[in-house]
């Protein structure tokens, strides 16, 4: 007998691992979509201090780069793009003169952002039950990629008094499946640079422990904020000591851009293994949804590298919002890079005290969102005019908290 059409069923019309990565990433999603935030976001008289979006128009010299490389000089200026040699190009040259390493442009895989870049090398080098450490608390999406790679992910938490690395607490996590270590820096949402000596002491533990476990464990190096460095401190990455480093990066954050997707994963040039990998990754770049920046943004990369946001000005916002915020009482942590400036709530629950800040019109993401309970996110690419408004706001939401 044939099933009536439309008949019920019992089927569900997801995968099971469409469910596991929903679960994990619920908590977000909530937050984007049916927050107070959400409900509010776009309206000019709220204090919103979220997510890194830009505040302020765009960059002049983004707009001039983006508009000298929109004409069309031949037939293929929109054609499919994949690792542009041009772009690479620029990218290595680029990585040789701010890490000193050799970087070649065979070593550099273009995408559409350091999300992609991390799906691209998850799907490379994480077999199914392959371990991967992160540290807590981390960008919000580690996690559910991680899963969504077949991977398991290993939480290690940070040293709370100092933010940097838990050496102890990694050297603990790492078994004979530990496929990659996730390292952020500067570091979102705290803002710390790790110092060299922390990273050499990672470098030799993980050569100790690839040699023991007889297959390599990678660093992945997630660089979104490597730019944006406050108070001339120096950005030091783990692949001046590790030659096993996948270096991810994004340029939304130096550009104030997120919405122009370009960034890339590079390769080592001392890497392991590095011929396979090469041939590997662009190969995970075409059927993981084609992982590649679109024309436009490659043909003017060698341009964009050469401009940024205006770090001064940023690093102005840091300390006029962190020295107000201690003068009214709160402990605000003063962040070395990065967009972010993490603030004790004055009451335990922090999802509660955001949802005060919220009566006043200010919006932020609290630390529970982002495995950090007792703290709350602020960013400092709102505006001038927005911390004018803001700041009054939250002395007044202070004395209301210490009221009751």
């Amino acid at each position: 007998m044939q099933p009536q059409i439309g008949a019920l069923t019992t089927e569900r019309p997801v995968s099971e691992k469409a469910d596991r990565l929903h679960r994990a990433v619920q908590p977000l999603l909530k937050f984007f979509f049916e927050s107070a935030w959400s409900e509010h976001f776009g309206r000019p008289d709220i204090c919103d201090f979220t997510i890194g979006n830009p505040h302020d128009a765009p960059m002049t010299d983004l707009i001039a780069i983006l508009k000298r490389w929109t004409p069309p000089q031949d037939k293929y200026w929109y054609a499919y793009k994949m690792n542009e040699e041009y772009a690479r190009q620029a990218v290595a040259a680029s990585l040789r003169s701010s890490h000193g390493l050799p970087y070649q442009p065979e070593d550099v895989f273009l995408t559409n952002g350091s999300i992609a870049a991390l799906a691209v090398l998850f799907g490379a080098i994480v077999n199914p039950g392959d371990e991967v450490i992160f540290i807590t608390p981390p960008w919000l999406l580690y996690e559910a990629m991680i899963l969504d790679a077949g991977g398991l992910p290993v939480r290690v938490g940070m040293d709370k008094e100092t933010f940097d690395l838990d050496m102890a607490g990694i050297c603990s996590a790492i078994t004979a499946k530990t496929r990659a270590v996730i390292i952020n820096s500067p570091h979102n949402p705290t803002g710390k640079i790790y110092p060299e000596n922390t990273l050499r002491e990672l470098a030799k533990m993980l050569e100790e422990a690839s040699i023991l476990n007889g297959r390599t464990i990678y660093i992945i190096s997630d660089e979104a904020y490597r730019r944006i460095i406050f108070d001339g401190r120096k950005y030091v990455s783990p692949s001046l000591f590790y030659r096993n480093t996948f270096l991810i990066y994004t340029y939304g954050k130096v550009l104030l851009a997120p919405g122009q997707r370009i960034g890339y994963a590079a390769l080592h040039p001392d890497m392991a293994s590095s011929d396979i990998l090469r041939e590997v990754i662009q190969t995970i770049q075409m059927v993981n949804g084609w992982c590649f920046p679109n024309a436009l943004m490659q043909r003017a990369l060698a341009d964009l590298e050469g401009i940024s946001v205006d770090i001064g000005h940023l690093q102005e916002k840091r300390n006029r919002l962190v020295e107000s915020l201690r003068q009214q009482g709160y402990q605000a942590c003063l962040p070395e890079g990065t967009f972010y400036v993490m603030v004790r709530s004055p009451w335990g629950n922090d999802e509660a005290f955001v949802d005060l800040l919220n009566s006043y019109n200010i919006f932020c993401i609290p630390g529970s969102l982002m495995d950090f309970p007792g703290f709350f996110r602020l960013s400092i690419t709102a505006s001038d005019e927005m911390l004018d408004r803001a700041i009054p706001k939250f002395a007044a939401a202070l004395k209301q908290a210490r009221s009751r």
